[in-house]
């Protein structure tokens, strides 16, 4: 009995249907982001009109860019864009030393008490961030910072109302520690010590083996920092009770901007698209490290 074996171009494809339930899955959520551009083009009376058809979902009727011209004129939307661009760029760039930092010595060194503070770093992981707001918003609102009248050192007190309150509390997390500790954990020792017979030290190992070989779960923690984190772009409790000046302001804070008074959905919706953008543009640019980290860790045991 012949079995025959395909080879060539054809080998390993899957027909076409195999991907309609994917591409089904991709349709219905991608429904909300079509909604959402299509609206922002729209009127109010024209939004309203199109609910009941699937005409909301189509760009047809009374089609403009007035309301991304009026979003212009209702908030500062460049500077809000800039405070959360350099908060976000603060809190993962650091985010991703700190941790990676903190993931290494968990992973790769042997000190007492580890297998504890590994613990009680995952212990937190079950804390809702709103759960610990009001005892945070008390501390950050009482501790010391050296500032300067000139070039005169000068002690103040308190955080509230500056780019440090949004930055400093968020730079440190526990999901991104975890993560880091069991790639790092995955790597092979050999080259460690190999390392450590050159006389490498622990920083040096760091810096020049391990960062080099973790490139994937460097852009997972970089992406899942930027999107879920309740300090970066999507930001809004936080800011919110922290920041009363519309100069440190980041662009989450600007949605209640257009319900003050009468809501134009129009408006809203253009808005929201604006901002959704970024956060569209760094997952297409870490997708790929991303994907070859999900599939590291599922051929890992």
């Amino acid at each position: 009995m012949t079995r025959t074996v395909k080879t060539g171009a054809g080998a390993g494809r899957r027909p076409l249907w195999a991907y309609a339930p994917m591409a089904a899955l991709a349709v219905f959520f991608l429904f909300p982001i079509v909604f959402m551009l299509v609206s922002s083009l729209k009127t109010d009376r024209q939004i309203f009109a199109d609910l009941t058809s699937l005409r909301a979902f189509l760009p047809v009727g009374e089609l403009s860019l007035d309301n991304y011209t009026a979003v212009f004129a209702r908030v500062p939307v460049g500077r809000f864009l800039l405070n959360s661009v350099l908060v976000t760029g603060m809190i993962v760039g650091l985010g991703l030393i700190v941790n990676s930092l903190c993931g290494y010595a968990l992973a790769r060194m042997r000190w007492g008490g580890r297998k504890l503070v590994f613990a009680f770093i995952i212990a937190t992981l079950v804390v809702p961030f709103e759960t610990i707001v009001v005892p945070l918003l008390y501390l950050v609102a009482n501790l010391p910072w050296v500032g300067f009248d000139g070039l005169t050192p000068v002690l103040e007190q308190g955080w509230l109302n500056s780019y440090r309150v949004q930055v400093v509390p968020f730079v440190g997390n526990a999901f991104a520690v975890f993560l880091f500790a069991q790639y790092f954990k995955s790597l092979p020792p050999g080259l460690e010590e190999a390392a450590r017979m050159d006389g490498a030290g622990w920083f040096q190992i760091y810096r020049r083996i391990i960062v080099p070989l973790s490139t994937p779960v460097f852009a997972t923690v970089a992406i899942l920092t930027f999107v879920t984190s309740p300090g970066t772009w999507n930001a809004y409790l936080w800011p919110l009770m922290t920041v009363q000046s519309e100069e440190l302001r980041p662009v989450m804070v600007g949605v209640q901007y257009f319900f003050q008074l009468d809501t134009a959905w129009g408006e809203v919706m253009a808005y929201i698209s604006m901002i959704t953008v970024p956060v569209v543009a760094v997952f297409l640019a870490f997708q790929r490290a991303f994907m070859q980290s999900i599939a590291d860790s599922g051929m890992k045991d």
